[in-house]
Parts: C-alpha cells; structure tokens; sequence
C-alpha cells in the first residue's frame, strides 16, 4: 500500500520546527499543517516550511492520521488524551507526562485504542547506541554529564522546560538511555538537587546501584555557564566515550593484541529525522499489516523512565528536607 500518513505538528516552539522542518524529508509522511497558541508563531514556521496553520488542535487532528506534540511537559496529558481517544497516533516529546499517573493512563489510552504512542528520547537513535544495546550485559559502570545554561526568556511564555525540574527536563534523556543498556532492577539511588533560578531543582547528580552490580553516575545542570554533554560507558573489555558537544564518540575495545578505535559520527539533527522516520514507518505498518510493532521509544519505555525520574525527584526532596536545603534563606 502506498498510503502516505497524514501527520501534524502541535507546538512549534524549537523542537517542533525541528519536527515541522524534517516530516518533509520522511519519505512516508505528508506534513498536513501545525498548530501552536501563538498563531504568530505558527504562522511564521507555516511560511518557512509550506505548510498549514490550523486554529485548533481538533481542526488540525481531524484531517491527520498521526501527530508531534512538542508542548511544555504539564500540557502533554491534557492534549494526548482527547487525541488517543479519537484513535490518533502520537510523537510525544519527552518527558512522557509529569507524573506517573497522568502517564500510566495515556499508555493505557494507547493500547484500548489500538494506537501508536512513541516517545521523543532522541538519542536512542544516535549512531553508537546499537552498539551499546547489543553488549548491554557487559555494562559496568557510566558516567554521564549533561550540562546546559539557563533558557533564555520567551515573550508571554515561561522559559522552555522549567515548568519541571533539571531531573524531567534534562536527566531523563539519560535515565531511558541507562534503562534500554541495564536489564536489572535499581537497588539503590542517591540523589541531591537543588534549584538555583527556578523553584525546582536546576541542578542534580544522582548516583544508581542496580542489582546486578552495575553503577550509574549522572550529573544534569541547565545552570552551567560552559554547555556539556558526555555520556560514558565502561564494560568489561570495552570503553565508550560520546560527546554531543563535538558530535563524535570513541569507542575503544580491547582485541587480542592490542586496543582497537573506532570514531563515531554523533549527528543530534539525522538521529531527530530517524526518530520521526522510525514513527511514521511504525504507524504505516498498522495500517499496512495490521501490526502490533510499537516505536522504537514505546510509550510503556517512557513510563518507565518517568517512573525512575520521579523516584530520583523524591530523593532529592527528601535529601534536602533532611538537611534543610529546602529552606529559603533571603
């Protein structure tokens, strides 16, 4: 069948160009049209990249198979839900909702409506990470540093992300990257965090000791002066070292006489496309095949890194309660 899928972008704020910009370049999707609550806005990334402003999310909805939701966090249950009832298939940006229950429900939406629901953690789909997911069970330890300045100021709009805290906003890409190479429950976390800027924590390091022995240590900031991210993998007879600053990783693996390198071209804007790819291909194949395949990034994987993320959030506030960091000192 060469049907193409019908897919819209709701929010079109910095990601949701990305998502508008790269659906034209999806050899299955058609781009139908955006919607953001700024329609000034909307209107300038229709113009850029030929498309549709829509006045609604339901006028948008009712003429697209599939859609992007790249809205803040605390809007994603409230525009996810009316859309998986009507039998729509979703992209939604990460984190999945903000809390576990809001995000347990759309999964559950998702499955009684036969529908697809991925998530946006993108760097799943980075170059090395099929290298990593296929020697998963030699993991033994990572470190991973995720450093970011603080949003700039938008005009009427909050500062994109900190309607939560570094944990949901930042944190998380790294929590489902840690998930999809750690088949082990965790066994241990601790977590500090404290807010700088906003009223959630800005920045968190959290240490994570899973059952089977392996150990995680993460860093997030989006109060850094100086931008960072590197994530590191240490298994038994290899090292991973990817810096999405420089866009290149090394992977170094021990052979029989000598350690063999590799470099790893690290592209955020083609693992993005491959996302977007990933998605329609998925959505295709339910109309096509009546398939049951679900996104790379399923919705149940987002939950579970939600669920982890809030766990570490928890921590966090019980650290600082014991040590009274929670208190306000003018």
């Amino acid at each position: 069948m060469n049907k193409k899928i019908k897919v819209g972008v709701i929010g079109v704020g910095a990601l949701g160009r990305h998502h508008t910009r790269l659906y034209k370049n999806v050899e299955n999707a058609e781009l139908i049209g955006v919607f953001d609550v700024s329609n000034e806005n909307a209107v300038k990334i229709a113009e850029e990249f030929d498309t549709q402003v829509f006045d609604t999310i339901e006028a948008l909805s009712e003429k697209c198979d599939a859609l992007s939701i790249a809205v803040p966090a605390t809007k994603h249950y409230e525009v996810a839900t009316s859309l998986l009832k009507s039998g729509k298939h979703l992209l939604m940006e990460k984190p999945l909702a903000t809390t576990i229950e809001d995000a347990t429900k759309l999964v559950a939406l998702a499955k009684e409506n036969n529908v697809v629901l991925g998530v946006g953690h993108v760097e799943r789909f980075n170059p090395a990470m099929s290298f990593l997911e296929s020697r998963k069970a030699l993991t033994r330890f990572i470190e991973v540093h995720r450093l970011a300045v603080y949003p700039p100021a938008r005009p009427g709009q909050h500062r994109r992300g900190v309607e939560v805290g570094v944990v949901l906003d930042l944190m998380i890409h790294d929590i489902d990257l840690i998930l999809s190479m750690i088949d082990s429950e965790v066994e241990k976390i601790d977590a500090v965090g404290i807010p700088v800027l906003s009223e959630t924590e800005d920045i968190a390091n959290v240490r994570l000791k899973f059952k089977n022995g392996a150990v995680v240590n993460l860093t997030a900031s989006r109060v850094s002066q100086d931008p960072t991210r590197r994530f590191r993998v240490f298994q038994n007879d290899a090292y991973i070292s990817l810096d999405y600053g420089s866009h290149k990783g090394l992977v170094v693996k021990k052979g029989k006489l000598a350690l063999a390198k590799k470099e790893v071209d690290l592209d955020e804007y083609n693992a993005l496309e491959m996302e977007l790819t990933d998605f329609i291909d998925t959505v295709k194949d339910r109309f096509d095949n009546n398939s049951q395949k679900e996104t790379k990034v399923s919705g149940q994987q987002g939950l579970d890194a939600l669920k982890l993320a809030i766990q570490i959030v928890d921590e966090i506030n019980k650290y600082n309660e014991q040590y009274h960091f929670d208190e306000i000192v003018e």
